[in-house]
């Protein structure tokens, strides 16, 4: 593998898009493929490189030795492929799903398949244990190097329901044969023990350097009171750290230092929020950088020494106040040569003397590249985007503004390329999932792509946003049908005076959450958007109420704090009724398009299916898509293009750019 030499590596690899000029649209397939490159990683002797990418349906593997041969692809076939992580030098994990038919009934199935460095299969992790192939994923909780295993989590039978001496109270572990397991595996034979046991209550564990558990979270089966437990070095009993109403209240414990024996939280100061770490031996405090303002703080940590080196903050942009000056200095120097675009160390050698870096922005796809310290050398290893490098894209920004209510909203705004010559773009606001998650610093397919046909896209970070700080995420709750939508439309209203901008002319488009999002803005607010794009969205709340209690019981955490997202006073509540666009199709005055994956288990296909019936019934008009082989993310690209020709013929027809 040869290397480009810093200086005119560097250079040549910064490009910005603008240096290119795009005559034409690039195709819908340049926006809609999958990344070629998913992930790399680097061996822990810095010798070898595992890539992870090429084409859907025929996902590979390369193992590559750095300055040596590259064996051949590794085929892994039609699977969603997460991750490729080295387990020692001679060991790489690959993290894949696969839809699988279980009583007729289809379920994505993640599991961790193990290759030798020369591209041997060698076992799938706990495929041999009866308990745990119930479980849809093995989530990887730690890698060891030496000897090489990996801690995941399985399952193991219970005992049955817990007892006592009132047989009318309500008993754990009624409806489950199963309790979580942090089992340790070997990656040659795939076959492992069991490190911990959990209860009916547990659903996870942080460990140490040596893999023993320091860190439990309990979600309560019956009250769904949420608790984080420890146990410092030498000491046999869990101890309670922190104790919240539900899973939502737990946002203090974010890590596990081992040098320290101790725990990173975040807690609240004056300005916003900070990171300290808490000693499990005597309680001692100590702050580690400084406060975050208006920002989540979180950590990056390094694997081989088991603590945090970085904490990471910001709003419109991630800001890393490095605890560890070596890395820091490593960063420092690749950020100023990639001025323009965020930098990610993504992975290192254990001697950190080579690191793996991706590097991206709004207007950037993202690159991989491999940094050799000592040579002071970048080697390109793959763009995400092949068909998009040189391209020019649209350029983001980022704005604040008021909500009506006082409460300051940030948003990213991108506006199609100049050589395009819209003079004034037609706006698309384009809400993000979850809703409790944010729109990165990061390029994004969906709004690139949108801005290449010549508009302009409004992606505000409304209330209930995540990374904001816990005050701003609180101010969702309830408040679906509401405020977060008086949010986006009080930021069409900030972006109104921009003359680059045609905000009167505005169509609302949203996956997931945003999808839900498009449908409220036609329903609860007729005459602000001249048409709506729902993909994968809610159009009923409490259908989606009843779905979730289906699949994971009416007494589950999961059931029980969507239900306080939705609504203050619990399932009868009147705002599931009156903030349902399904029950508000009368007022919708707007054209909607409906896109969804037939195998969504996230957001079940009869959401869209309905609201295209109660559409179709109101004499409504609406176009509706499904793609029947595809799940909640639309993993295949040949959805995406699908989605994106019909997202492109929708606006054409219902919000023309006007050259």
């Amino acid at each position: 593998m040869a290397y480009l030499k810093l200086a005119a590596g560097f250079a040549a690899l910064a490009v910005t898009a603008s240096a290119a000029q795009a005559k034409e649209p690039p195709p819908l397939a340049a926006f809609g493929r999958l990344p070629a490159v998913e992930s790399v990683d680097i061996s822990p002797d810095g010798k070898r490189l595992a890539l992870l990418g090429g084409p859907a349906g025929a996902r590979t593997l390369a193992i590559a030795t750095i300055d040596g041969p590259t064996s051949p692809p590794i085929r892994l076939g039609d699977v969603d492929a997460i991750s490729a992580d080295w387990v020692g030098n001679d060991h790489v994990l690959v993290r894949v799903a696969r839809w699988e038919q279980v009583d007729g009934k289809a379920y994505r199935m993640e599991r961790n398949i193990a290759f030798t460095a020369q591209g041997q299969l060698m076992s799938t992790l706990l495929s041999t244990d009866e308990a745990s192939s119930f479980a849809v994923e093995h989530p990887q909780v730690a890698l060891f190097h030496e000897p090489p295993r990996a801690l995941v989590l399985g399952l193991a039978w219970s005992m049955g329901p817990s007892r006592g001496f009132d047989t009318y109270a309500a008993r754990k572990g009624v409806d489950s044969p199963f309790v979580r397991a942090l089992w340790s595996v070997d990656p040659a034979t795939g076959k492992g023990r069991a490190v911990e046991r959990g209860g009916y209550d547990t659903w996870g564990w942080d460990v140490d350097l040596s893999g023993e558990p320091r860190v439990r979270y309990d979600v309560d089966e019956i009250s769904r009171a949420f608790s984080i437990h420890v146990r410092g070095k030498g000491q046999n009993r869990w101890t309670v750290l922190e104790r919240g109403e539900d899973i939502d209240a737990a946002m203090g414990y974010i890590g596990y230092s081992d040098p320290d024996d101790g725990v990173y939280l975040r807690e609240a100061v004056q300005g916003g929020e900070r990171v300290v770490l808490k000693k499990l031996s005597d309680g001692s405090v100590t702050p580690l950088g400084e406060p975050t303002p208006g920002a989540t703080p979180y950590l990056l940590t390094d694997p081989y020494r088991g603590a945090a080196v970085a904490v990471v903050g910001g709003a419109e942009r991630p800001e890393v106040q490095w605890l560890d000056a070596e890395l820091g200095q490593v960063h420092a120097l690749l950020s100023r040569a990639f001025k323009d675009r965020h930098v990610s160390l993504h992975d290192w050698s254990r001697d950190r003397s080579r690191f793996i870096v991706r590097v991206d922005g709004p207007g950037a796809p993202p690159a991989w590249m491999l940094y050799d310290k000592a040579a002071k050398s970048v080697s390109p290893l793959g763009e995400e985007y092949p068909e998009l490098e040189g391209v020019e894209l649209g350029a983001t920004r980022w704005i604040t503004y008021k909500a009506r209510d006082g409460l300051e909203i940030g948003a990213y705004l991108t506006l199609p390329p100049a050589s395009l010559g819209v003079a004034r773009a037609p706006l698309i606001v384009m809400p993000h999932g979850g809703p409790g998650s944010r729109d990165e610093y990061a390029f994004d397919f969906l709004t690139q792509f949108l801005a290449s046909r010549g508009y302009a896209v409004l992606r505000p970070q409304f209330r209930g946003s995540t990374g904001f700080g816990r005050a701003f995420y609180e101010a969702g709750r309830a408040e679906w049908g509401g405020k977060m939508q008086t949010d986006l439309l009080d930021g069409v209203a900030a972006v109104r005076p921009l003359a680059e901008v045609d905000a009167e002319r505005s169509c609302i488009v949203g996956w997931s959450f945003g999808g839900y999002a498009a449908l409220a803005g036609v329903s609860l607010h007729p005459g602000a958007y001249r048409c709506a794009a729902s993909v994968a969205g809610i159009s009923d709340l409490k259908l989606l109420l009843a779905q979730q209690g289906g699949t994971y019981g009416r007494a589950s955490a999961s059931f029980h704090s969507l239900r306080r997202m939705l609504a203050r006073n619990g399932p009868n509540s009147p705002e599931l009724v009156t903030t349902s666009p399904l029950r508000q199709v009368a007022n919708i005055q707007a054209p909607v398009l409906l896109v969804h994956g037939g195998q969504d288990t996230i957001v079940e296909p009869v959401q869209s299916a309905a609201m295209r019936d109660a559409l179709k019934a109101a004499g409504k008009p609406v176009e509706h898509l499904l793609l029947p082989d595809d799940d909640h993310y639309l993993r295949r690209p040949t959805s995406r293009t699908q989605l994106l020709t019909a997202l492109e013929s929708f606006l054409a027809k219902n919000l023309p750019v006007q050259r």
